[in-house]
């Protein structure tokens, strides 16, 4: 196991939190990597890893400042995330309910099986405004 940089432990949870990701009483989770893409008419936010609760705060505070900046439609690229749990699916619905509640469009790139199932279960998929080729996403 790799050695990680030294940060504060929480004592109660055995929680570490880490810029690479969180500790959890020695075993590392992954992180979630979020790259931004300005095109015109809309911003690509792609997202790499796992979306949790160890992640979901990171996302909402990169997502709150991307929809300050950009006007346009906000797309999210969810292709190379390997997992969604309850919080990540907050995550989503609340970036969504702000693109409609300001007049934006948000889409959202379909992700692997397991992250299509969990949202076509949910019924998310029919929520969202999804899509297969994020390069058809115009202004």
């Amino acid at each position: 196991m790799r050695r990680m940089p030294t940060a504060a432990l929480d004592r109660q949870s055995g929680l570490t939190q880490h810029s690479a990701g969180v500790s959890c009483r020695g075993f590392e989770m992954p992180p979630l990597d979020v790259t931004t893409e300005q095109h015109p008419g809309h911003t690509r936010v792609t997202l790499i890893g796992e979306l949790d609760i160890a992640s979901t705060g990171e996302l909402e505070e990169q997502l709150a400042a991307i929809e300050v900046d950009s006007p346009g439609t906000l797309l999210l690229d969810l292709r190379r995330v390997d997992f969604i749990d309850s919080t990540g699916l907050r995550a989503l619905i609340a970036a969504d309910e702000r693109a409609r509640s300001e007049g934006r469009r948000l889409a959202v790139v379909r992700g692997p099986d397991a992250v299509a199932h969990l949202l076509s279960v949910t019924q998310l998929d029919q929520r969202f405004e999804m899509v297969d080729d994020p390069d058809a996403v115009g202004a």
